[in-house]
């Protein structure tokens, strides 16, 4: 991309309130479309996404860091999906729905809920999973009949370039979506105070508490998509090999930068040691590298692999022991301070006080620790700050489904974990410190909009209510026969009702 179409996407804080303006105006048309229309307008980017997708893995290899395969499988292929999905589903969630009849009194009274778009939505999102998140919410936006600026991580310019080329591709108003570039400081504060009508973002608690605080003065709805800290149970009657590898990929794929992956391991004592022997082995095993033969491809950034090499120092020094760690493989090189490849740990040993245990560790570290039961492994995994996954490992459908029932958390996953994101169909987003609202599935669309009812009154040629001015003692002793009706079905009642009915057409 030449320095010129890499200029025309960096923007001043003034530069998103204009664009913010543009894109409202453009939303007029788009929302007064059908959703059948809109959706017949977006479905052909999946195709072409599809036809693009070695490309585009290319792209997101090269600007991310992560695996080829990572991104074709986590980021592409889901995208992918998505499209199909919400295409499909938009138009049966977001249509007008009748609501049924609430009791006699309000016999005349028909009631529907119809739903409207935000107007423009700002989304801004992370550098780990930097297509696929914000592609999901860009669909969902413009099907609801939305106006979209996005921004995504100033350290992934070319991914949110590509997605810039992609919504190019789509028959929608110009203006109405815009890719905008600025430093991440500066995005929450410019796309609130240019005029968003509702924004979502996914990044660090920290900073969506910030987000939150800011908006809080224009009663801004937000949805946040904040850290993790998940737990995976392993209970006594798991398949261990099963779980096991589950676990290696929910732990350690995209070099464990990964908000809903798995990052402490609660294991039943009976099986702890056959289940520590068989992860450490894979563990051990992982290559780790950047071409196609590899497992864990580099982290972010050498900042980002300092500070979880922090995190991982200070359980060791609070009694941790590194249980497994892999090598470099065939094509891994070294793990020096001057290269973001690092390692993939497990660690053991592990107390509540640690790190590991009590903060989000972004990269590719778990800890395990033994458990007496189920119960006090739920205990600890609902001992954490977060709530975003979790998953249980259990050949024993009926209980697992019964302890995730008790796990505090928005994702559960029995027998695997970390995949939900990629379902279309299924909502995202956590409990606690791991945000608010969601995105994704029936609620991800229902996120895009606002909800409003419309009641009307069916009665044919009625000139008032029963309760309407004036009042008098015969409309409250007949108010009360119908209180008496409707609350504990005295028949009695039914005489003083009749007297007042005629009401209705009273002038």
């Amino acid at each position: 991309m030449n320095k010129l179409d890499t200029e025309k996407y960096q923007s001043s804080k003034e530069d998103i309130a204009r664009k913010i303006a543009a894109s409202r105006t453009a939303q007029i048309s788009w929302s007064s479309m059908s959703l059948k229309e809109r959706a017949r307008r977006l479905k052909p980017l999946g195709r072409y996404i599809a036809s693009q997708g070695d490309a585009m893995a290319e792209r997101i290899h090269k600007d991310n860091g992560k695996l080829k395969l990572d991104a074709l499988v986590t980021e592409i292929l889901p995208a992918v999906m998505a499209v199909s999905y919400y295409c499909k589903r938009s138009t049966s969630v977001l249509k007008d729905r009748n609501i049924s009849g609430g009791n006699l009194l309000m016999f005349n009274k028909k009631s529907r809920i119809v739903h409207e778009p935000y107007g423009v939505v700002g989304i801004i999102s992370p550098w780990n999973y930097p297509f696929a998140i914000p592609f999901s919410e860009v669909i969902m936006a413009l099907l609801a009949g939305n106006g979209v600026i996005l921004k995504t991580a100033a350290s992934v310019p070319d991914t949110g370039r590509l997605l810039a080329e992609i919504f190019q591709q789509a028959d929608i108003p110009e203006h109405l979506f815009s890719y905008v570039e600025l430093p991440g400081k500066d995005a929450g504060p410019a796309f609130i105070d240019g005029g968003v009508d509702k924004l979502f973002f996914t990044g660090s608690t920290a900073v969506g508490k910030e987000l939150m605080a800011r908006a809080a003065p224009k009663l801004l709805p937000l949805v946040l998509e904040l850290g993790g800290s998940d737990a995976a149970i392993v209970c006594a009657d798991a398949d261990l090999d099963r779980a096991a590898l589950g676990i290696l990929w929910a732990g350690f794929s995209n070099a464990g930068q990964s908000c809903g992956g798995v990052q402490r391991i609660l294991v039943h004592e009976d099986v702890f040691e056959p289940f520590l022997e068989k992860l450490s082995s894979l563990v051990k095993g992982l290559r780790i590298g950047s071409s196609l033969n590899d497992d864990i491809g580099p982290m972010i950034s050498l900042q980002q692999k300092k500070a979880v090499q922090k995190q991982v120092e200070a359980c060791i020094k609070l009694g941790a022991r590194v249980a497994a760690q892999s090598s470099g493989g065939e094509s891994g090189g070294n793990f020096d301070d001057e290269t973001p490849l690092a390692p993939a740990v497990l660690l053991t040993n592990i107390t509540m006080d640690m790190p590991i245990m009590t903060d989000e560790m972004f990269g590719p570290v778990a800890g395990i620790m033994p458990v007496k039961n189920d119960d006090e492994a739920v205990r600890i995994a609902n001992a954490s700050s977060y709530g975003l996954t979790a998953s249980v490992w259990s050949k024993n459908r009926k209980k697992a489904k019964s302890i995730s029932r008790k796990i505090h958390a928005g994702a559960i996953m029995i027998n695997d974990h970390l995949m939900s994101h990629g379902l279309a169909e299924t909502p995202w987003g956590g409990f606690g410190d791991s945000g608010l609202g969601r995105t994704h599935g029936e609620m991800g669309l229902l996120e895009m909009v606002q909800s409003k009812v419309v009641v009307n009154d069916t009665l044919p040629g009625a000139k008032r209510n029963l309760w309407w001015h004036p009042y008098s003692e015969k409309i409250y002793q007949g108010m009360e026969a119908i209180l008496f009706l409707v609350g504990s079905f005295r028949l009695s009642a039914v005489p003083k009702v009749l007297k007042i009915f005629f009401t209705y057409w009273k002038k």
